[in-house]
């Protein structure tokens, strides 16, 4: 885990109402103890979600709980504030309901004397803004329905012990792609999910859209794999054969890796849209991925967004299978611990970094580019003279959605990039202590391996961490991980990119990696040189802490007017910088801040400088090594 009107194959529908309508779902009677819950989702593509629960209840007091605490996003991020019309009936009757005072996910009613069923309508608004699943999630043409906003449910021992019957009506003629499994009937247009517990339903986001297509990634084998890409546009769909060679050998080379699947199926859900939130979520048996619009048809845009799928991909081992305990709990109000992140996403991190690289959709060069530039970003932090990379897990619920201003100061998330670097470090350490016999690969054959089969959670704690490495080489694995987890460093830990064969070093031209990032984000990077990051626009979004950029005054806000007595533009910033360099003169940046104009004189004259690898010949390139496919022949990159 990275925030219209109606059109369908070209045909503009009616204008909708905004009241919510009447769900015209067909009546069932519930069984006991089961949950039907019918979602109507064709508004989506104008920003609302309808949803009705029939829920067997007995006469008393109830307590219904809206999700807080979201798997695979470490916070409380449930989007309560959009969550509207609620109501609460039996037999056509209102029943009156309460907030919690205290926690606002908890509603409280009381069940009139004679009723087993409670009926709820909800609807889920689809905002623009937030994190994760509360970021925009459908436009005119697709949507991405995660089930923890369209339901409450009553309070339980255990969300494995409530079973649901979903329903679902989608905007005519949309396909969609879930994990979950059709039931044998459907009624109307509404289609019917195997009953399942609310566990497995949260588990199991459906992706629906216009543009839609499906892709078979282990034909004739079992379990089976699929991809499936819903677009803005019919053309963002067409993936070349190469790169569907390479999501195959994805999923052959993480057999290769664990030794073992612990899911029936498995289903990549691909959003491609410029208009939604781009990140990534995992689940047992899907992921729930969102790129640009043309992320799989751009060449610089396939590489750059390579590593989403296999860090999702992974996380079905790491993080679902294998997950911290403290992540581990029984329903979705319970906070979660979150001090083992630099396993849950720290280790899947590097192994999604080396499954990228496996599976040949990138080449050697653009994998260790993007390694420098880990470590270079890692190891410019002035944060961790104060803040331990500890600290950043514990405090993963506040710091994800933490502005980028002063970042370096503050650190953020950055158990994922520094797990990258750790877990590195661990892979040659085994290497070098068996004589090159055993790998991190047989430590996750170990840690989340095991017997193939259906989902299941194993906890684990850092005592099983510490185990399961043991088991795999003997060494003071305690003293390793807690050196570098639990204590202050003004550097970052680097030996395993030197074990490796390679030294980080510097160059004054923007590497193919950093210039398809730039693009992408639509942002300029000198914050290796002057310390600085800027906009499109010019604005500072960060200043680099200690750097030259904030030693001379400047500070995130700031908007940059021009660089040497010359306007600003990023070509003209970075043909400053080279001409500058081996001068004596101060680089001077003029900028504003709000009705202020400032010249600031910038101590820097080393020109441009941006993150790369340098082969250390007095190594073996072990990196190279730990990074070769493992399974067959290169696809795309690496040959």
């Amino acid at each position: 885990m990275c925030p219209r009107a109606l059109t369908v194959f070209g045909i503009v529908l009616p204008l909708l109402t905004t009241a919510a309508p009447a769900l015209s779902a067909p009546r069932t009677d519930s069984n006991a103890g089961t949950i039907h819950l019918y979602v109507d989702a064709t508004e989506a593509p104008r920003g609302i979600v309808h949803a009705r629960l029939e829920i067997p209840v007995k006469p008393g007091a109830l307590t219904l709980y809206y999700p807080k605490w979201i798997p695979g996003e470490h916070a409380p991020s449930g989007p309560i504030a959009d969550l509207a019309g609620l109501k609460l009936t039996v037999g056509g009757r209102p029943v009156p309901w309460e907030r919690d005072a205290i926690d606002m996910y908890t509603i409280r009613c009381a069940v009139p004397r004679g009723v087993d069923r409670l009926d709820v309508s909800l609807d889920a608004l689809q905002s623009s803004h937030g994190d994760f699943t509360s970021g925009g999630s459908s436009t005119d043409r697709l949507a991405v329905l995660n089930w923890n906003q369209l339901l409450v449910y009553p309070a339980v021992p255990s969300t494995d012990q409530l079973t649901i019957a979903p329903h679902l009506r989608l905007p005519a003629g949309w396909e969609y792609g879930t994990a979950l499994e059709p039931a044998a009937a459907t009624t109307g247009d509404w289609i019917a999910f195997e009953p399942l517990s609310l566990t497995s339903l949260i588990d199991s986001p459906v992706q629906t859209g216009a543009y839609h297509r499906r892709i078979d990634l282990s034909p004739g084998k079992t379990p089976a794999h699929a991809i499936d890409i819903a677009c803005d546009s019919r053309e963002g769909l067409n993936a070349s054969p190469e790169l569907i060679a390479s999501w195959r050998r994805m999923v052959d080379e993480a057999e290769a890796l664990f030794g073992a699947r612990h899911y029936r199926r498995y289903d990549f859900l691909l959003t491609l849209s410029d208009d939604v939130a781009h990140f990534g979520l995992e689940h047992h048996e899907s992921s729930d991925n969102r790129l640009g619009e043309r992320s799989i048809v751009d060449p610089d845009l396939v590489k750059a967004s390579a590593g989403l799928l296999p860090h999702e991909y992974v996380h079905s081992w790491i993080g679902k299978y294998r997950r911290p305990a403290g992540l581990t709990r029984s329903d979705y109000q319970k906070p979660m611990q979150t001090e083992l992140l630099w396993v849950y996403e720290g280790l899947t991190s590097y192994l999604g970094y080396v499954l990228m690289s496996r599976s040949g959709v990138v080449p050697p060069d653009w994998q260790r580019d993007e390694l420098a530039g880990t470590a270079a970003d890692l190891d410019r932090e002035p944060g961790r003279s104060w803040r331990p990379l500890k600290d950043t897990t514990v405090g993963a619920q506040f710091l994800y959605g933490a502005p980028g201003a002063w970042s370096s100061w503050r650190r953020g998330v950055d158990f994922y990039g520094e797990g990258v670097l750790i877990w590195l470090d661990a892979d040659t350490v085994i290497r070098r202590e068996t004589g090159g016999k055993r790998s991190l690969d047989d430590f996750c054959r170990v840690f989340a391996g095991g017997t193939s089969g259906p989902p299941k959670v194993v906890p684990h704690t850092f005592d099983d961490v510490v185990a399961a490495l043991n088991q795999v080489a003997t060494y003071d694995w305690r003293g390793f991980l807690t050196s570098r987890i639990d204590s202050t460093s003004a550097r970052a830990p680097l030996n395993g990119i030197a074990a490796g064969g390679w030294k980080l070093g510097w160059a004054d031209s923007l590497t193919a990696r950093m210039k398809a990032a730039e693009s992408e984000g639509k942002y300029v990077d000198e914050s290796y040189s002057l310390g600085i990051v800027l906009d499109k626009d010019g604005a500072l979004t960060d200043v680099i802490a200690d750097s030259p950029a904030a030693k001379a005054g400047l500070g995130p806000g700031m908007k940059v007017i021009s660089v040497r007595s010359r306007k600003y533009t990023p070509e003209h910033l970075r043909e400053e910088l080279r001409a500058g360099k081996g001068g004596t003169e101060p680089f001077e940046i003029i900028a504003e801040h709000g009705d202020f104009v400032r010249a600031f004189q910038v101590a820097w004259n080393g020109g441009p400088r941006h993150p790369i690898l340098v082969r250390d010949e007095s190594k073996p390139d072990l990196l190279s090594e730990i990074l070769r496919p493992k399974v067959g022949p290169p696809v795309l990159g690496s040959r």
